[in-house]
């Protein structure tokens, strides 16, 4: 089910309200919004709330068998990239950056930002449809910058069906499969990335694909490899 309502503060604050409150929220709901008024993203930054674009939120419940949940950020950015493939003439030019962006080009089109309430992980998924912010330190875009702009409530019902068939074989194959086409839409390997992890200076280093459990990997100047658990991550460019 996906319902939509004109304003709110934040698609995932209101799902997070609606479980503490014991309402009936069930996997496969979805809440869209035309616009919001306090959404966020990773970091606690503001999220942009352009008319047209999408702004929703969905959830996933919890399995004992389940892979890791972080995991779920590949997960919906594979559904997200499917979603907006099918609107351009040249999808080879999305790419997926590690740990929830969808590029276009070279600047982001759309952001992911998963919470967990209990049992239950909040989807929250932005998507430029009809217009991008204009940031300081990042590049961004809109679909409108490649022609029209997809009718938000068709985009809407498209990527939660994605999603659905992408969560389902998170549970069904496991982890692996989910790495493996990850990295397959992803930016090319050796593409340099300036990564800030928690509480460290920041590291520019080649990416050299993902492990096997979804974190991200680097290749170091002296050849060595790092493992990357959490943290920021903007693109540099190609290795010289």
């Amino acid at each position: 089910m996906i319902r939509f309502i004109t304003e709110t503060g934040s698609t995932n604050s209101d799902l997070v309200g609606q479980i503490r409150n014991a309402e009936a929220v069930h996997e496969g709901d979805w809440l869209v919004a035309d616009r919001q008024i306090a959404g966020r993203g990773r970091q606690g930054r503001s999220w942009f709330d352009g008319t047209g674009n999408f702004m929703g939120s969905t959830i996933v419940r919890l399995h004992p068998r389940d892979p890791e949940p972080a995991t779920l950020a590949l997960v919906t950015g594979l559904a997200v990239h499917e979603t907006v493939a099918s609107y351009l003439a040249a999808p080879q030019e999305l790419s997926l950056k590690w740990p929830n962006d969808l590029m276009l080009r070279d600047a982001k089109l759309a952001g992911i930002l998963l919470e967990r309430e209990g049992d239950a992980i909040i989807v929250g998924i932005g998507v430029n449809l009809a217009a991008a912010p204009d940031l300081p330190d990042r590049k961004t875009i809109a679909l409108t910058a490649l022609g029209p702009a997809p009718d938000r409530d068709v985009f809407a019902k498209n990527l939660a069906a994605n999603f659905d068939r992408e969560l389902d074989r998170w549970r069904t194959y496991g982890i692996d499969p989910v790495v493996r086409r990850w990295q397959e839409v992803a930016h090319p390997a050796g593409t340099l990335l300036t990564v800030y992890p928690p509480g460290e200076e920041p590291i520019t280093a080649a990416f050299a694909g993902l492990t096997n459990e979804g974190a991200l990997l680097l290749r170091l100047a002296d050849g060595n490899h790092r493992t990357i658990h959490a943290g920021d991550v903007m693109l540099v460019g190609k290795e010289g």
